[in-house]
């Protein structure tokens, strides 16, 4: 619990910093980078320095949660730097005001506490000491489930929003089945590492990681601010995308009242 604090109080740190980068850059969205980094430093601290003798499982376990981090920040830093900026950070400078700026900063020390949130899971993982076994063999194939069909998903998107015509709504490959298989696949990730800590003590507990997940995607930081702004953005076609098409979990779209006729 040491080791988890201790990353924590670090990462306080360089949310502060990185926040005083943002108010003159004024790209607030490039805390998404510094949270995904985070959470899979802080993780591969613990898988780290918590066990006597790190196992194959700890330093496999270590290079899935790199290789999450590297692919998301990266997709993340290239939109930054391709993109405008990510309409919910406009939309919350827009809301607070003259505000803006100290509630951006207490926006993104609670961004430090979300990495304690999905990096506190990896400390039972790291008291797994057992050999690896079939539950493990299994985490690798859902980690890859996860990790291939989200990296699909955001090259799906990013290939949309690069092409795409003021108003238009993307319904290309994964998102025809679902209005956020990016969130979807992430989520299947996450379930990935309850398999790794299954055997360790207490370790059913790393189910509340995708638990936790799916509460803040349906009613948090998730679902509810994407499809406001997509709503404010995209409209009508925002608003029809949502009557055919599943908010979460992929499904074939339903049939358009035209199409039902």
């Amino acid at each position: 619990m040491t080791h988890l604090l201790a990353g924590y109080g670090v990462l306080a740190l360089l949310m502060a910093l990185l926040w005083l980068w943002q108010c003159r850059m004024g790209r607030g969205s490039i805390v998404d980078v510094a949270w995904a980094l985070g959470v899979a430093g802080l993780a591969i601290y613990q898988l780290q320095a918590v066990p006597e003798v790190p196992t194959n499982r700890h330093l496999l376990v270590a290079i899935l949660i790199a290789f999450w981090a590297l692919r998301l920040g990266g997709l993340l830093l290239w939109r930054i730097c391709r993109l405008a900026e990510d309409g919910r950070y406009l939309a919350m400078n827009q809301k607070w005001g003259g505000m803006a700026s100290w509630r951006m900063f207490s926006f993104y020390q609670f961004q430090a506490v979300g990495c304690l949130l999905f990096a506190w899971p990896f400390l039972l993982i790291a008291l797994n000491t057992s050999d690896l076994g079939m539950l493990d063999y299994v985490g690798v194939g859902l980690w890859l489930v996860g990790v291939l069909g989200g990296g699909l998903a955001d090259m799906q998107l990013t290939r949309f929003r690069l092409s795409e015509s003021t108003g238009g709504v993307c319904q290309r490959g994964l998102w025809r089945y679902s209005r956020h298989p990016n969130y979807f696949f992430e989520w299947v990730h996450w379930c990935s590492y309850v398999l790794f800590g299954w055997a360790a003590p207490y370790g059913w507990l790393v189910i509340l990681l995708p638990a936790t997940l799916l509460v803040l995607i349906f009613f948090v930081t998730g679902i509810p601010p994407t499809e406001r702004q997509a709503l404010a953005s995209r409209g009508d076609a925002y608003r029809a995308y949502q009557q055919t098409t599943s908010a979460f979990f992929p499904w074939p779209p339903k049939p358009t009242a035209a199409e039902g006729d």
